[in-house]
């Protein structure tokens, strides 16, 4: 059975190592997987991007900036079954949100995670959009029929949304929409237990992200090689004196071996069987500064070869065959609710 699968990352900032290892990482595990008949969206979602605060006169070189991370990380846009493009190229999404909103409960919205974190740290200046950007994602997945959406663990409560609107619109109004899987089965296609997060090193109890102020705890892929490794060998751990995998208690020495782990292509099991017993986590830093290095280095190698025209040139050519997509799944929105004549 063909399979569809979804993923973006924002481009509200200068992606970081968690983006990298947490989203970027098995979204090209998975395009390297297809089968024949498959299809791959790969997007930037712009229009998310200022959800939260930004520098608006960075958004439109992020989004390209993110492309050419894309690529560099072995995004193959030259399949006829991968789909680059950039979310607010494409009016469908906005449509498809406004409609969805209007079948979407306020108690719904109200129970995200995502909005309780992030409004309390902007106070009294959240914006509505912060609250209601997980319709804007349903709307960016149930466009393309999206089966598999490969995203962190913070972004399940909004997955599990886009599958509720997709079988209550249904339930009213006929199959209109694909829904995505459950989360267990989104797990198993990327082959992981759990979703990956990255966590900050100067705090390992709070992610790693791009959109927090936390230049010491966060590595960008934009870092100098030998700067993100002064991070790692700083990183915050405890005074246990023994390297064991336990989010409770060791969460700064979990976060290293997951960062280890991954940069090393083995699983988290092998490493931990490498540094069991072991008491000295300079060794453990070292190591891992040591990957970071080895990885920044050769990534920023392959997005430096990639030009800005090259990266416009493939966007707008994913935007007019996603349009296609998108518009048809639109109509029979349109047609469902009244807008558009049905017969």
């Amino acid at each position: 059975m063909p399979k569809t699968v979804l993923t973006g990352l924002r481009a509200n900032g200068e992606l970081t190592l968690g983006n990298y290892l947490g989203a970027i990482l098995p979204m090209v595990q998975t395009l390297q997987n297809l089968e024949e008949g498959d299809k791959f969206f790969l997007f930037v979602p712009d229009l998310h991007s200022f959800t939260t605060p930004i520098d608006h006169t960075q958004l439109y070189r992020n989004s390209l900036n993110n492309i050419k991370i894309y690529l560099a990380s072995g995004v193959d846009s030259n399949r006829e079954n991968v789909f680059l493009y950039r979310q607010s190229h494409i009016p469908a999404h906005s449509e498809l949100a406004w409609i969805l909103s209007c079948f979407t409960y306020y108690g719904e919205l109200q129970r995200m995670i995502q909005f309780k974190e992030k409004s309390s740290q902007q106070g009294q200046n959240v914006s509505v959009g912060l609250f209601t950007y997980p319709i804007l994602m349903a709307a960016d997945i149930l466009l393309y029929g999206a089966d598999y959406v490969p995203v962190g663990e913070d972004q399940r409560q909004h997955l599990e949304l886009a599958r509720d609107l997709a079988i209550r619109f249904n339930n009213k109004f006929g199959e209109i929409f694909v829904v995505p899987q459950v989360w267990q089965k989104q797990l198993e296609f990327v082959k992981r237990v759990e979703g990956t997060k990255i966590y900050s090193l100067t705090d390992p109890t709070k992610k790693m992200s791009k959109s927090i102020n936390d230049p010491k705890g966060t590595i960008l892929l934009t870092d100098k090689p030998l700067d993100a490794a002064k991070k790692i060998m700083s990183a915050a751990t405890d005074n246990l004196a023994s390297i064991n995998w336990d989010w409770n208690n060791q969460p700064g020495i979990t976060n290293l071996l997951q960062i280890y782990a991954l940069l090393k292509n083995i699983p988290t099991h092998e490493a931990v069987k490498i540094w069991k017993g072991q008491t000295q986590y300079s060794n453990l830093k070292k190591e891992t500064a040591e990957l970071v290095v080895e990885f920044l280095t050769n990534l920023q190698a392959r997005v430096s070869k990639i030009t800005d025209a090259q990266a416009e040139d493939i966007l707008q050519k994913g935007e007019i065959n996603a349009t296609k997509i998108a518009k048809q799944t639109l109509l029979k929105v349109q047609k469902a609710v009244g807008v558009v004549k049905s017969q």
